[in-house]
């Protein structure tokens, strides 16, 4: 996804955010001359994927449009502890009202991008795609899908609204597999369908009622290569399900098209950043 396409969302977040932070006005920093001008850089204490420069500047944007940001980095690139990563210039009262909301953006995009990167790279010589899921903080679902891609990764469905996702509940709800797919595709069919199956007569089911591409959740190794090879590349085949960067390869070497992990989203330690004045 485009960062022009994410505009409007990343303009609403940062107002939110910086309302939430500073309320009915920044008490501390209005113990600041009002026409004090300061400057600031911004470090990263540890090893990271830069991520999310334009939430940082928008929080900046918002306060003082005669703040200058200058960055010595771009979204992707790999920094090392101790790297500057910018320099700003412009009011101290604003820079220290929004300090903390800005950094708050960067170390956890940063972090996201950099735990994507991980992933990505673990499986960099094979075909199977790291897929992000829905698990991602409230408010910045856009905002880490965003960062999942600047990490190497792929997004999965958005949301609700943009593909099927048939899991063991809709399918006791709407009475089997095939009743399932037989009303998404009268309802949507040009829209992507995928089908959760725990077995294998699950699996011809929804084969045979037409899905797009099946999730095996939590499926052994052993059972993952028994799909991989009784579908023949006939549809996309997803595993999910207790992925860690242990065993993220070993699942792809199975021969599956995708691997799912929420952990790209919500298993995040924010990277250590720091705005110095001077």
């Amino acid at each position: 996804m485009l960062l022009d396409v994410l505009d409007e969302q990343l303009l609403h977040s940062v107002r939110d955010a910086l309302a939430e932070d500073i309320g009915t006005g920044d008490i501390t920093a209005a113990l600041i001359p009002a026409d004090l001008l300061t400057k600031a850089t911004v470090i990263s204490r540890e090893r990271a994927i830069v991520c999310g420069m334009a939430w940082f500047n928008a929080v900046f944007a918002e306060l003082d449009s005669t703040i200058e940001v200058d960055w010595r980095v771009h979204d992707g690139d790999g920094v090392d502890a101790g790297q500057t990563l910018c320099t700003l210039s412009g009011p101290a009262r604003s820079l220290l009202s929004g300090e903390r909301t800005a950094l708050n953006y960067l170390q956890t995009l940063s972090a996201t991008a950099t735990l994507a990167r991980r992933y990505a790279d673990a499986v960099a010589d094979l075909p199977t795609r790291i897929l992000d899921t829905r698990k991602t903080i409230p408010g910045l679902r856009s905002a880490q899908k965003y960062a999942v891609r600047t990490g190497g990764c792929t997004n999965h469905r958005n949301g609700l609204y943009d593909a099927y996702l048939i899991k063991e509940n809709h399918i006791a709800a709407a009475g089997s597999i095939t009743e399932a797919v037989t009303r998404a595709r009268n309802n949507n069919p040009a829209v992507m369908l995928e089908v959760e199956v725990e077995n294998e007569g699950q699996l011809h089911e929804a084969l045979e009622a037409g899905a797009d591409r099946l999730l095996l959740d939590n499926h052994s190794i052993s059972a993952l290569k028994n799909a991989v090879s009784t579908v023949a590349g006939g549809v996309e085949l997803e595993a999910s399900g207790n992925v860690t960067l242990d065993n993220v390869r070993d699942i792809a070497l199975t021969g599956v098209d995708y691997i799912s992990t929420g952990s790209l989203t919500k298993d995040i330690k924010a990277i250590d950043l720091s705005m110095i004045f001077s």
